[in-house]
């Protein structure tokens, strides 16, 4: 299974931003700009927590499965995998709403000066920063899921049986 490479996180969350903004200037400039829902940094947040508590549960099953330990509850080749399936489709797409409310930002922050733009920019920052931990997040079960590297040709990216 193939790593996220940040990159790509980097230039979907780039791309979304500046697609975004540009639909904010011109979605303001014939209507009203739609508002940033105070649920987008809850939810996002949300999934973090479980893909941080994922990876922490599977990196301790992990472990007794490496040691050894009698009554160790293992961990299948096919649940690791799908975990990180889970995390990377996660880390993809707070990339892209990440970026997507941080254009949305970027465009309020020239209207500060309006309460309700000022909260809907707030909504935005947090949204962005929530994007950002799920993608720590998803990162951290990757890594937690991956092979130690096999020394003999340099691999080791597919998920701990």
């Amino acid at each position: 299974m193939k790593q996220l490479r940040l990159k790509v996180l980097a230039g979907l969350f780039i791309v979304a931003g500046i697609l975004s903004w540009g639909a904010a200037r011109l979605w303001d400039a014939v209507g009203t700009l739609p508002s940033v829902p105070l649920a987008a940094p809850i939810v996002l947040a949300a999934i973090a927590v479980v893909l941080t508590a994922t990876a922490l549960s599977l990196r301790s099953r992990l472990k007794a499965q490496r040691e050894r330990r009698p009554g160790a509850k293992g961990v299948e080749p096919l649940m690791a995998a799908r975990a990180v399936v889970f995390g990377q489709a996660s880390a993809l797409v707070a990339a892209l709403v990440a970026g997507m409310y941080g254009g949305v930002g970027v465009f309020l922050l020239g209207s500060l000066d309006v309460p309700s733009r000022r909260d809907q920019a707030i909504y935005a920052g947090f949204s962005v920063l929530a994007g950002i931990g799920v993608i720590a997040a998803a990162l951290f079960l990757e890594h937690v899921c991956k092979l130690p590297e096999d020394e003999e040709n340099g691999k080791g990216t597919a998920p701990v049986a």
